[in-house]
């Protein structure tokens, strides 16, 4: 059986044809001049309600993590002052599951491995090649936000980030982000533009995804947050992560910090 036909199960391929060039084209151009790319009914109604199936059964074993940060997710900077937006702190709550959860049948793990859906993803971000994580947990994690958790502002340290939300909360739940910002490779950090947002002087943009929607965004220099939820229904987001180069896994730090384990 072809990877196409193994993912055709739970992806809607005849909306979404993920091996058409002319198709990645378009998904590339539109992720090129919008820095972000929505990709609506990616995921088929019973894909959707399958998957949120396998999270919620998975409930009683998220990791819930509170942590604060600054918008670099970098350590303070004693030279500065304390006030300094750069050392601002600010706090993100959230909860998650990590691959070694997931079943082995899981559609979210056809989708991450087939190799259909990796060259479409390596050929729209423009890498020649995109690898899984080499740990058993940082490469699909679903998000679990309940009332109240949310992410606070923040840049990605990777290029691109692809989401799929599974189910959507009552109210909150909100992707905010200011685009193009700071220019992380010119090291333009871009500090009075950062404390504008942080005290709410800049307009910002709204992302807006269904249930079933595939995003793909580009957050290394485009500022963005996700807003608490509101109401009883917890929000799910899958994160699908891969690296540029293969071999890498997440920091053992990195995976205690989010993880509250190695493996």
């Amino acid at each position: 059986m072809s990877q196409k036909a193994d993912i055709s199960k739970w992806v809607d391929l005849e909306k979404h044809p993920l091996d058409d060039e002319e198709f990645r084209d378009k998904c590339r151009k539109i992720l090129d001049e919008n820095g972000s790319l929505l990709l609506e009914g990616f995921l088929k109604p019973e894909a959707v309600a399958e998957m949120v199936a396998e999270a919620d059964a998975e409930a009683e074993h998220v990791y819930f993590a509170g942590q604060t940060h600054n918008v670099y997710l970098t350590p303070p900077d004693p030279t500065l002052p304390e006030d300094h937006v750069f050392n601002r702190q600010l706090e993100s709550r959230k909860g998650c599951i990590t691959t070694d959860q997931i079943p082995e049948t899981s559609g979210l793990k056809a989708i991450y491995d087939a190799s259909v859906f990796k060259e479409f993803m390596a050929c729209v971000v423009r890498e020649e090649a995109i690898y899984p994580y080499a740990d058993p947990l940082s490469g699909i994690n679903v998000h679990f936000a309940d009332k109240g958790r949310g992410l606070n502002w923040h840049f990605d340290n990777s290029s691109f980030a692809t989401t799929l939300l599974l189910r959507a909360p009552e109210g909150g739940g909100e992707f905010q982000y200011v685009r193009d910002l700071r220019d992380a490779d010119a090291g333009e950090m871009n500090f009075e533009g950062v404390d504008a947002v942080l005290n709410g002087r800049t307009k910002y943009d709204t992302l807006e995804a269904s249930e079933g929607t595939l995003a793909l965004f580009r957050g290394r220099n485009s500022i963005h947050r996700v807003t608490p939820t509101e109401g009883d229904t917890t929000r799910l987001l899958v994160v699908l992560a891969y690296n540029s180069k293969p071999g890498i896994a997440l920091s053992e730090t990195g995976r205690i910090t989010f993880y509250g384990r190695l493996g």
